[in-house]
């Protein structure tokens, strides 16, 4: 970890937290190392007793090694009564993925408010990512229990980093429950970030509200890169004389072929669909969608650009997780971008350093090699589709001897086309001129 230390407190408080999955691991991971003592609790009886025999699954820097060297502190269970009698403070991390019409699923979230009725001396803290107004409905099914909407902002692959060193830590509580938001607030407190102290229904909003602007960023510059593909500038130095407006910042102006991942497409949705169910058109959110699932689809048309039709042809995807330093697929660009590969009757093999396990099931057609060589051997074309860092230290000349022929498109503008063109290829990255070898 980077950034200030962080002082342990010296009275550390019991802990609760209900999920055991990526924001709850983290959580209860991040608590132990401050010091505290943590019962985390699952409802999968297998994900328990790996991680009670030390088994992570998860991969995410630094969590291993941080449930590893605070197992004295952390307990896994799928008893919620022992939750109940180790912990006041409840930490519910439970997942709350789309539905069919778009809404979040909260039937892990209704699952624990059930089990807590009738115990009025516990505070069950809101992690979890949920409808703006759905504390007030909670509240109101659990009368003399405490509720804080405390949401997560951690990012996979710097999850741990961003637990304990926040940039900000948002309280929301009912009047009257003050005491409930300070208790939470003393246990952040340590890590720095500034408290945002405010209602249960605002708190909620800042989470969707934040994801859904991060997201629209991002739909932004790629609407930007594909004018600049039309009219011959180079998004980069668009993006980068953008950034230095101490108005606009140079976060999320990195073109790419669309946001993925368990929070952006989900929260983005839930926000339009909870502003359509309370009567408010939110026209925004409908275009940012429709980029992204455009921006996927775009490399398609570039493949075919270059190399002609794409039935036969062997097509290589390097990297298959939504970004580096996880091996999570949801929402992955590789998922679209596979599928749209084979419904024009490509071949498609693909190379990803971590995610190889989890896209297996989800990508039953596409072969993967085991290595970014073997999956670049005899393709006609190549797609960087996740930014891993080795990929900047494969061996590009010798790739593009393997390969049919040397064609990268570089869907995160991460490699450098003039070293690219040096071994051989021709780059065609996002919103830049393609460059090709002399």
């Amino acid at each position: 970890m980077t950034g200030k230390p962080v002082e342990k407190p010296g009275d550390a408080a019991p802990i609760g937290v209900v999920g055991a999955g990526w924001v709850g691991l983290v959580t209860a991971a991040c608590f132990a190392e401050l010091g505290h003592s943590v019962v985390a609790r699952d409802v999968v009886q297998e994900k328990v007793d790996a991680l009670n025999r030390g088994e992570v699954t998860i991969h995410e820097p630094g969590l291993a090694e941080l449930l590893s060297s605070n197992a004295d502190r952390l307990e896994f269970t799928t008893d919620m009564d022992r939750l109940l009698d180790h912990a006041r403070l409840l930490f519910v991390c439970v997942d709350t993925p789309p539905t069919h019409s778009g809404d979040a699923d909260l039937s892990r979230v209704r699952a624990v408010v059930d089990e807590l009725a009738g115990s009025p001396d516990h505070v069950l803290v809101m992690k979890s990512t949920v409808p703006a107004g759905t504390g007030e409905t909670i509240m109101a099914e659990l009368p003399g229990s405490g509720y804080v909407s405390c949401p997560e902002f951690l990012k996979e692959g710097s999850a741990v980093e961003d637990f304990m060193h926040p940039d900000r830590v948002v309280i929301g509580v009912a009047p009257g429950r003050e005491a409930d938001g300070d208790a939470v607030a003393e246990l952040y407190a340590p890590l720095g970030g500034e408290m945002v102290r405010t209602d249960v229904t605002s708190a909620e909003m800042v989470k969707l509200a934040s994801n859904a602007y991060l997201a629209t960023r991002i739909s932004f510059i790629n609407e930007i890169a594909n004018v600049c593909e039309e009219v011959g500038a180079d998004v980069s130095e668009v993006a980068r004389g953008m950034g230095l407006d101490d108005r606009i910042g140079p976060q999320f102006l990195r073109p790419g072929i669309g946001f993925g991942g368990s929070c952006f497409p989900k929260d983005v949705s839930a926000l339009k669909l909870l502003a359509g169910n309370s009567g408010y058109h939110f026209q925004l959110l409908n275009a940012v969608i429709e980029v992204n699932e455009l921006q996927k689809r775009r490399v398609v048309g570039k493949l075919v650009e270059h190399i002609g039709p794409l039935a036969g042809k062997r097509i290589a995807l390097l990297g298959l997780a939504f970004k580096p330093d996880t091996d999570d697929m949801r929402e992955a660009s590789s998922l679209v971008l596979s599928a749209r590969l084979a419904a024009e009757g490509a071949e498609v093999v693909a190379f990803d350093p971590v995610a190889m396990d989890a896209a297996r099931e989800l990508l039953p057609g596409v072969e993967m090699a085991r290595s970014a060589l073997e999956a670049l051997e005899g393709a006609d074309g190549a797609v960087l589709v996740t930014e891993w860092p080795e990929f900047r230290e494969l061996d590009w000349t010798g790739a593009a001897g393997v390969m049919n022929r040397p064609l990268l498109i570089d869907g995160r503008n991460y490699l450098d086309p003039d070293e690219l063109a040096a071994a051989g290829f021709t780059w065609d990255g996002v919103g830049r001129a393609e460059v090709r070898p002399d």
